[in-house]
Parts: structure tokens; C-alpha cells; sequence
């Protein structure tokens, strides 16, 4: 079973061409027009065990709002639709990301029930040029498209881009346990008998 998903987004403010493979090697090809999305998207991929390729054109002259936000909801979409039926994954996981000073923690469930719950306050409103609000963007319209509950927590830390860093790297991580396939489920792992 090839669990991939490739898809295009235009609108008036982006153009995104966007493949994702969650059985992949943590191997990337990204061209995001906001350089910090790339090197989080790329420490996503390579925890995650996901082949990820992105080409996203944007408005970013404007700022990095519709491209980011953008970028989420594909590659929502791109997770929700490589699950399939989600027969036979582990559903839940959980990761524990410690970078320097920074500890991250992301909890995920695969339920289609879309939630994002984030508990993090960072130091700085801003990294290089990249706006720090827009993770909470991308990670609503992530949650979101891929109907999953998602709860980020970056339990303490002073550096902004090392907080921010240990949530994408947790987020990988916490998302290839839960894409996993666990040979003792059969079938979906719910009592109502779908996800």
C-alpha cells in the first residue's frame, strides 16, 4: 500500500505544488518563498520520516500570512488523504522535543475531529522576518485540513527559534508514531468503526 499524496493549490495570493510521502525517508525538496518555514518544513520531514516536496509561490512581499497559512492546508489535506481509511495505525502520538534550553512536547490523535490546543509563549515576536504568530496560523490550518486533534506545549525556553524549532521537530515525530502501522490492530482503530 503507497501511502502518498500529491495536490496543487492556486489562489490570487499563492500557487502551491505540494507531494508527501509518509512511508518516505526524511528526504525534502522545498522552495516555500519563507526561508524559516523551509528549515521548519525541512526538520518536520527528516523527523517525521516523510518525503516532503513543496513549491509554493507567494505574496510574500506583502508578508508571510497567505503563504504559510497556505502551505498548511495542503499539506493538511496531503496527510488526511495519504491515511486513507487509517486501517491498521497506531492513530495516537506523542513526542518530547528538547533543543538547547527549549523542551516541546506535541500530542496528536488522528480522529477527524480537527482541534488545535497550543500552549506556548514566545519571547520574541518575530524570527529573522517571519512573524512567530503565523505558527499557530499553520498549525489551525494543518490541524484543520487533516482533521486531527493536535496539542502543542513548549514547556519552558528563552529562545524563541529553538522553542519554535523543538515544535516541528516533536511535531515529526509525534505524527510518524501515529502514522505508523501497528500489525496487532486489524482494521480502524475506533469502536465506532471509522475515523
Amino acid at each position: 500500500m503507497t501511502r502518498t499524496a500529491e495536490l496543487q493549490r492556486k489562489t490570487n495570493e499563492t500557487e502551491i505544488q505540494l507531494s508527501l510521502n509518509i512511508d518516505g525517508e526524511g528526504t525534502s525538496d522545498l522552495e516555500t518563498g519563507v526561508p524559516f518555514m523551509t528549515h521548519m518544513l525541512d526538520l518536520f520531514a527528516k523527523h517525521g520520516q516523510f518525503d516532503l516536496t513543496i513549491d509554493a509561490k507567494g505574496d510574500v512581499e506583502i508578508d508571510d500570512h497567505h503563504t504559510t497559512e497556505d502551505i498548511g492546508i495542503c499539506l493538511g489535506q496531503a496527510l488526511r488523504e495519504s491515511l486513507g481509511e487509517k486501517r491498521g495505525i497506531k492513530r495516537y502520538g506523542n513526542a518530547f522535543v528538547p533543543m538547547d534550553e527549549a523542551l516541546a512536547q506535541v500530542v496528536v490523535d488522528l480522529s477527524n475531529r480537527p482541534h488545535l490546543e497550543m500552549r506556548a509563549i514566545f519571547p520574541n515576536q518575530k524570527v529573522g522576518t517571519f512573524d512567530t504568530e503565523l505558527v499557530h496560523e499553520f498549525l489551525w490550518k494543518f490541524a484543520l485540513e487533516a482533521r486531527m486533534n493536535l496539542h502543542v506545549i513548549v514547556h519552558y525556553g528563552q529562545n524563541t527559534h529553538h522553542m519554535i524549532e523543538a515544535v516541528f521537530k516533536a511535531l515529526g515525530r509525534a505524527l510518524d508514531e501515529a502514522t505508523t502501522i501497528d500489525p496487532r490492530i486489524k482494521g480502524i482503530p475506533s469502536t465506532k468503526g471509522m475515523l
